[in-house]
């Protein structure tokens, strides 16, 4: 299961981590969001021992998405060392998702 970033944990889960982050930036509203909660969800489970996926409710957490300036959702960020190096916007098909991840994190 995705865990969901807020700003009581970002600090342990992001700032801190260790390994290359990706953000699911969504809303439970929002048609695409909801389209790829099931594979974001898949690949979190595939790449559990390489890379952190989390999961921040633009709703809930107005404040993070303002500080990664997220300006629509579903948003994907790549974060390495703390670092947004990269990120997607919409709907994207599983392979082309994990594709995305390997190009931006490796």
């Amino acid at each position: 299961m995705v865990q969901e970033l807020n700003k009581k944990n970002i600090q342990d889960l992001v700032e801190k981590s260790h390994r290359p982050v990706v953000i699911d930036v969504s809303a439970p509203w929002c048609g695409p969001c909801i389209k790829m909660k099931p594979i974001f969800e898949q690949l979190s489970e595939e790449l559990a021992d390489t890379h952190v996926l989390l999961s921040l409710n633009v709703d809930e957490e107005r404040d993070l998405a303002i500080q990664y300036t997220v300006t629509s959702i579903p948003t994907f960020l790549f974060i390495r060392d703390n670092k947004v190096v990269g990120r997607e916007t919409g709907y994207i098909p599983k392979d082309q998702l994990r594709s995305k991840i390997q190009e931006h994190l490796g």
